[in-house]
């Protein structure tokens, strides 16, 4: 069983878990960065000279090369979506960290074929065969990273991690943009092989962690792997595997898992609809990754120099130089999330960022309307606001949210479903900007900044605030909204903090199966001391 953890202990362990974690995110952003730098180059450009935008194109050969620049990019998001498939599908089965592990080799292998791709015959095919076998390692890590680190992280940090998770994909693009500058004058395919070949290393660092780290206490325990979960959970404390600690622990896991199994966690359960609402709750999830992609980071973070050269009217060497101030000014806006994300709260992060999206590129299509040396320095000003309120508010929320908004019995499916529209709408957003920036400079930014509108309109009346509460309270905030016919998210604002005693007699009280969220078990298991003494013989016997 892959329960080793090298000789760590307690934070030391659970710091090595996080820093896992983060280099496999940051392998996201990476992408991102690279291919809006390599698109520009002239090395890439020579080597895939069906890239490569003629000075005076006619308006057929812009839009086929528009078509193909899309294709390309875009390939690699479509792997993604595989690849978190697979993982719905067969991560429980397989384990978090065989998933990441296969993830990671998976990555690996399609970023020595894209780098040793040959010129002169087929090279663009073999470039997004590369491309697309990334991809599918990268889904497969995006899709069990967040919850192996999660299953192995407290409750009162795992919101913090999630946002780590979240500013190392813009550590990443960061990385990524300025390798790519600081090659860009090499006259010598190294200036794109060398970029594409630096994701190599980061993914042997997720291998070998996913290799010398354990996989997660709750994947044990759902295995009936109980001595090897209590065995995790003691090194993950520091503690001994049958300290009270780690048994109170065990004991609400186990209590999680049998509940979670009396409700068969399928796309049946999900479409049962009554007071726990499961469908309106995987679709408010999935569609904060909609929103995400829609709203246009993606086609500012993978188009940002060829936007700054081609739509704003800049030199190629200055829109590089852009680009670069982009990444940097991407990663340090995410900063603000750490503090911001439960004093603030997931709502109102939600609202804010909408709003100031949607405000920041009204500002860019304002300004490119009529096409002027300082309409452009305008534009760069929507674009660089844009990215800002990006950064600190739905890059890290539509990640966190959907674990919390639906209930035990569709988490796994909700989350799933949740990511797997995260890399199809990344896909259409990335394949079709190309297009829609070609036929219209202005126009793209309109419609991004109407989408975030939209959004604005539709997290107002829809989202309900997560922040501070057990999951088992969002329960019976859905619940009490189904019986009283009001909108969730009025119910949450009125609804005060619910002690453990509170959400048990409430959940009763509106005919909620208290079996169902673990609640009266955990208040048993976690009081008993006879029920303890027992686990342990089980465990023992085991």
């Amino acid at each position: 069983m892959w329960t080793t953890t090298s000789g760590l202990s307690g934070r030391p362990l659970r710091t090595s878990i996080t820093f896992a974690a983060v280099v496999g995110f940051s392998l996201f952003g990476y992408n991102q960065g690279m291919m809006a730098g390599l698109l520009n180059g002239d090395e890439f450009v020579k080597a895939f000279p069906i890239l490569a935008m003629p000075d005076n194109p006619t308006g057929s050969e812009k839009h086929y090369i528009d078509v193909i620049r899309g294709a390309v990019t875009s390939c690699y998001e479509l792997g993604c979506f595989f690849g978190a498939l697979f993982s719905m599908f067969f991560g429980d089965r397989l384990g978090r960290t065989r998933i990441i592990c296969l993830g990671a080799s998976t990555l690996i292998v399609g970023a020595l074929i894209t780098t040793v791709c040959y010129t002169g015959h087929w090279e663009v095919g073999q470039f997004v065969v590369g491309r697309v076998v990334s991809g599918i390692g990268n889904g497969l890590n995006t899709a069990t990273i967040p919850v192996w680190q999660s299953e192995c992280s407290g409750a009162h940090n795992r919101g913090f991690l999630v946002c780590f998770e979240g500013a190392m994909i813009a550590g990443g693009t960061f990385i990524a943009y300025w390798v790519v500058f600081g090659l860009s004058h090499v006259d010598m395919s190294v200036q794109w092989r060398f970029p594409v070949a630096l994701q190599i290393l980061f993914a042997l660092i997720v291998a070998a962690g996913a290799l010398m780290l354990p996989d997660s206490p709750s994947w044990f325990a759902k295995r009936g792997h109980d001595k090897e979960a209590c065995e995790v959970l003691g090194k993950l404390k520091g503690v001994s595997p049958d300290s009270d600690e780690v048994l109170r622990d065990f004991n609400f896991l186990k209590t999680d898992i049998e509940s979670s199994k009396n409700t068969q966690s399928n796309w049946k359960t999900v479409f049962t609809f009554g007071k726990t609402q499961e469908f309106q709750r995987l679709l408010i999830g999935c569609s904060g990754q909609f929103f995400q992609q829609f709203t246009g980071c993606n086609a500012a973070i993978y188009y940002s120099t060829l936007l700054f050269q081609e739509n704003l009217g800049m030199e190629k060497y200055l829109s590089l130089i852009m680009g670069g101030v982009f990444a940097t000014v991407y990663a340090l806006a995410t900063i603000p999330s750490f503090f911001m994300i439960e004093k603030i709260g997931r709502r109102n992060l939600y609202l804010i960022g909408f709003l100031g999206q949607g405000l920041s590129f009204v500002i860019t299509f304002a300004c490119l309307i009529k096409e002027t040396e300082e309409n452009s320095k305008g534009a760069a000003v929507g674009i660089f606001l844009f990215i800002t309120f990006f950064a600190f508010t739905l890059l890290p929320l539509p990640w966190i949210y959907p674990p919390e908004i639906n209930p035990l019995r569709t988490r796994t499916v909700g989350a799933s479903a949740s990511t797997c529209t995260n890399w199809i709408c990344n896909f259409a957003v990335v394949m079709f900007t190309p297009l829609f920036a070609g036929q219209s400079p202005w126009g793209v930014y309109l419609f991004f900044a109407l989408f975030n509108f939209v959004g604005l309109i539709f997290g107002f009346f829809f989202y309900v605030e997560t922040a501070g509460r057990e999951l088992e309270e969002v329960d019976i905030v859905y619940a009490r909204a189904h019986v009283e016919g009001k909108m969730p998210w009025r119910v949450a604002n009125s609804l005060p903090k619910l002690s453990f005693e509170e959400i048990t007699q409430q959940s009763r009280e509106l005919g909620l199966d208290t079996n169902d969220h673990g609640v009266h078990e955990k208040n048993e298991l976690g009081l008993s001391s006879s029920d303890s003494d027992h686990k342990t013989e089980e465990v023992q016997e085991k």
